[in-house]
């Protein structure tokens, strides 16, 4: 790719966590915005309305990552995608195959399809360190690279499905990109914590750390837990769309620390929460290195002021007291 045009862009599934933010730092760098979201007119995509800039530069758009029809309309004159919409399950999936799978996968491909067909200069897929840390071989104090994958089969055996659905949908992304010659740059963040924009839908990792300040827990297996900023991962996707040099996939993670000490950070700040009474130690897993990230340029902010940040948007957002 050669020089950056501040063309539009496409941005997947506009109105969650991370693409809130994406959506916000592509305005406030003058780029202009087409966001997908379900329904357009939905209060729940009510933020990305307020943010500044957004009447001139952002145009939300209805579409849907299984509608190519929608998808095709949504990426038609853009410069640049970044395709982040993807589901995130609950615990309990009845039917992962279409709840989980397909979406990721098929909706992967067909972003491609329309991006290819729209001549689109460069795609930035947000995957998910999930794409790469579970695998039966890594050994536990091993720490992986791009290069390290995630088994599709042990994630199936042990009915991990959004492993599956990440890990699965990357790799024929990349097949993809491949057999077309799009140009296709991945990131795949950890565990990603940080204050929320959105009002209405309170995501998967931001719901795992507000239990932490309110369940008051018997007893937490202590994790050793793979912390990044919302903030700093949309940078990234930033970066790696800018910079001419990125190729291949990108590990994004800012913080390796075990849950207790997280626990004991947020005690320190806000101790009237009911935080959990006691941990387990667990052994040792596999970790992983951002060195390929941070080479082209990219940094992150302290976890104090991601954990700071967070708890005060939970609070304004009504999600803890």
């Amino acid at each position: 790719m050669s020089v950056v045009e501040k063309g539009r862009v496409c941005v997947t599934g506009a109105g969650g966590f991370l693409a809130s933010w994406v959506v916000d730092l592509l305005l406030s760098k003058d780029y202009l915005v087409n966001g997908t979201v379900r329904d357009p007119d939905n209060e729940k995509y009510g933020h990305l309305k307020k943010l500044e800039k957004a009447g001139d530069k952002l145009k939300l758009v209805k579409a849907d990552l299984l509608d190519y029809e929608s998808l095709q309309s949504a990426i038609s004159g853009c410069v640049g995608v970044f395709h982040v919409a993807s589901p995130v399950p609950s615990s309990s999936v009845p039917n992962p195959e279409v709840e989980v799978i397909a979406p990721a996968v098929d909706g992967t491909l067909n972003v491609l399809k329309a991006c290819v067909e729209a001549k689109v200069k460069r795609v930035v897929y947000v995957s998910s360190a999930a794409a790469l840390l579970l695998n039966p071989i890594w050994s536990k104090n091993q720490v992986l690279d791009e290069t390290c994958w995630s088994d599709q089969e042990y994630c199936r055996k042990t009915e991990n499905w959004y492993c599956l659905s990440k890990t699965q949908a990357e790799s024929e992304a990349f097949e993809f990109a491949k057999r077309t010659g799009i140009d296709l740059v991945s990131v795949c963040p950890t565990m990603v914590f940080g204050p929320v924009l959105q009002q209405h839908v309170v995501n998967a990792s931001s719901l795992a750390l507000a239990k932490l300040l309110t369940e008051g827990f018997e007893t937490r297996e202590n994790q050793m837990r793979l912390i990044v900023d919302v903030r700093d991962v949309a940078q990234a996707l930033l970066l790696v769309y800018e910079k001419a040099e990125a190729e291949g996939r990108y590990i994004c993670v800012a913080h390796t620390i075990r849950e207790q000490e997280v626990v004991g950070k947020l005690k320190s700040l806000y101790p009237n929460y009911k935080y959990p009474k006691r941990y387990i130690e667990l052994e040792e897993r596999p970790t992983l290195s951002s060195e390929k990230l941070q080479k082209l340029g990219w940094s992150f902010r302290p976890l104090e002021e991601t954990l700071v940040d967070s708890v005060e948007s939970y609070r304004k957002a009504k999600i803890v007291d």
